[in-house]
């Protein structure tokens, strides 16, 4: 059975669609194509702003005229991970899809359901006649994933409606209002490069199957961080038996948790031994401590013949010793909403080429002031370890929530009468467009609604089957209640 045969079909024929065309972050072309001949296609207005977000309107339907507009709104990228054993090349192959019971998932890669069934959404209800809405425009933006640059491009007075619903949240029975800001860090240490010693051995070290996830939505489930890990096993390495760092590779995603990090060693030969137990038995700690939220970590310590230079110690020991002081996962819970996160920080990618030491990390918080504290504290940590440039960039607020709105009654009063239990009203720690657009459409009421996806921005992608009927059942009874002008 393919997904173009699940129900809602209008629906998921079009999320098949998109699932078809390579469309990671930055890599947009061609769904931008499929989308502008899309709407096209099917008789509508469709156009293509200077950045790459795709428009397209459709009139009201009979009897809907007086209907306040609406913006159905999704973005077109998607984050491209997999594991390790997989071949599979986003910039040429379609995704792969598989159905597994009530749940739809990719082959060892993510699924795209972030945020293309939110996509596909707003597409079905373009096509399909039995929908009444007034005015509607779909706005699918350009590159959400790697610095909401569609959202921080899109021109005041492109769009004519008042009332956003985004279609990017992940849980269904959730009415989103709110949001948090984030913040890029970026680190360097400069070395040079040291010939290693003829008698010196080379070692290889692994660590994977970690869950990894959205270091928005999961961050608070306190998975274990692959770049914090090889950081904490190097540094006694580094310190105790004169290890010598080849390479340190971890994380590829500024908004993804590191499920997976590898650094190449060379050391002398009689400590091999010794480093062999020393690394085992700080895996076996990090196994312990992340036991019930990580229990699929893996190492691997493996021979390989000792690279001919090796990176400066000095510098690598400092950098090794940033990475360890440098705080990765919740800073602080709300006070404001149980179980929501109000700060964190993600030490998403760590690299060592072209003669630097890289580590790229991301912050958010609801709250600036503390966003900005954090900074603080993560940029005295580099430049007391000697970094020679720290860089921040990308900088959004977050989305206040407005609890008492028309839209807001709406939303609440049609999900009771659609699902028949009470939905929940919160805010995201995952940083929304709404931010961003809300910011340049002021006049706006806003909300984020969506069907229920587990571990995005990894390869354990997974759109629930009824979640995305129920969703899309109450999201035309949502556009038929829409208030009037």
């Amino acid at each position: 059975m393919s997904i173009k045969d699940l129900e809602p079909n209008v629906v998921w024929k079009n999320f098949y669609g998109l699932t078809q065309i390579p469309r990671p972050s930055k890599h947009e072309g061609k769904v931008i194509e499929y989308l502008v001949s899309w709407g096209k296609e099917h008789g509508l207005e469709t156009f293509k702003d200077d950045t790459g977000n795709v428009i397209t309107r459709k009139p009201a339907t009979p009897g809907m005229e007086n209907r306040r507009g609406v913006i159905l709104q999704g973005h077109m990228d998607m984050v491209p991970q997999k594991t390790s054993d997989s071949d599979h090349d986003f910039l040429k192959d379609p995704i792969r899809t598989l159905i597994d019971g009530d749940w739809v998932t990719a082959d060892r890669t993510t699924l795209g359901a972030d945020n293309g069934i939110g996509v596909a959404m707003g597409l079905a209800v373009l096509e399909d006649p039995s929908v009444q809405h007034g005015p509607v425009e779909v706005l699918v933006t350009y590159d959400e994933e790697t610095g909401m640059t569609g959202a921080n491009c899109l021109k005041p007075g492109v769009l004519k409606g008042d009332i956003l619903i985004n279609l990017d949240s992940e849980e269904e029975g959730e009415l989103c209002v709110g949001c948090a800001g984030g913040l890029d860090v970026s680190a360097e240490f400069k070395y040079l490069k040291y010939k290693t010693k003829p008698e010196y051995k080379g070692m290889k070290i692994t660590v994977k199957g970690l869950q990894g996830g959205h270091s928005g939505m999961d961050i608070s489930l306190y998975r274990a961080n692959a770049n914090k890990v090889m950081a904490r096993i190097l540094l006694p390495l580094i310190e105790v038996f004169g290890v010598q760092v080849v390479d340190f590779t971890g994380g590829s995603l500024r908004n993804a948790i590191p499920f997976e990090a590898e650094a190449e060693i060379v050391l002398p030969p009689e400590n091999v031994e010794s480093v062999r137990k020393l690394i085992g038995n700080i895996f076996d700690e990090v196994k312990a401590e992340f036991g019930d939220s990580d229990p699929g970590a893996v190492l691997y310590v493996d021979d390989v013949p000792a690279a001919p230079r090796y990176i400066q110690g000095s510098v690598m020991l400092r950098a090794v010793k940033a990475m360890i002081a440098c705080p990765s996962g919740v800073i602080r819970m709300s006070q404001m909403m149980e179980g929501l996160t109000e700060t964190s920080i993600n030490m998403a990618i760590v690299r060592t080429e072209r003669g630097r030491v890289s580590v790229h990390s991301l912050m958010r918080s609801a709250v600036d002031s503390a966003k900005a504290d954090l900074a603080v504290r993560v940029r005295c940590i580099f430049e007391l370890a000697g970094a020679d440039e720290i860089e921040f960039k990308g900088g959004y607020s977050g989305w206040t929530p407005k609890l008492d709105t028309p839209m807001n009654k709406v939303m609440m009063e049609q999900f009771e009468k659609v699902c028949g239990y009470p939905m929940k009203v919160m805010a995201t720690h995952g940083g929304l467009e709404c931010a961003i657009m809300g910011a340049k459409y002021p006049n706006w009421e806003m909300v984020s609604v969506g069907p229920t996806i587990k571990y995005p921005h990894s390869p354990d992608e997974r759109v629930n089957i009824p979640s995305v009927g129920r969703t899309w059942e109450y999201l035309k009874a949502v556009l038929a209640n829409v208030p009037e002008k």
